[in-house]
């Protein structure tokens, strides 16, 4: 076989792989956007963090504060302050988690105005 042969199965070996990863890629759904997706990968630390540290000692405007950040998909304004010890070590547990899942943390919904 000659080396014109060689280089012309390489480059259809080539071309086939490349219309087999595109056609892969084709048949995916579309990933979210970056919004999106960060509000998805913090539902999921929050749901887990409060079943690992329970609702004990978190009061109802935490709760609601923050269940109003994650009902507006993560874009409403950053309300929810953590007053009890209880409050700030559920925010610091998320804050941990967020930064491991790779969220920046201007991203989080913590701050106290008042």
């Amino acid at each position: 076989m000659g080396l014109r042969s060689q280089i012309g199965k390489a480059g259809l070996v080539t071309a086939m792989v490349a219309l087999a990863s595109v056609a892969a890629l084709a048949q995916q759904p579309p990933a979210p956007d970056w919004p999106t997706e960060k509000c998805n990968r913090y539902k999921k630390a929050y749901e887990q963090a409060l079943n690992q540290q329970g609702k004990k000692g978190i009061g109802p405007e935490f709760l609601a504060s923050h269940d109003a950040f994650l009902a507006a998909n993560c874009q409403a304004p950053a309300e929810v302050c953590a007053r009890s010890k209880e409050e700030l070590d559920l925010a610091n547990r998320l804050v941990l988690m967020a930064m491991n899942s790779g969220m920046s943390g201007t991203f989080l919904p913590f701050t106290c105005r008042r």
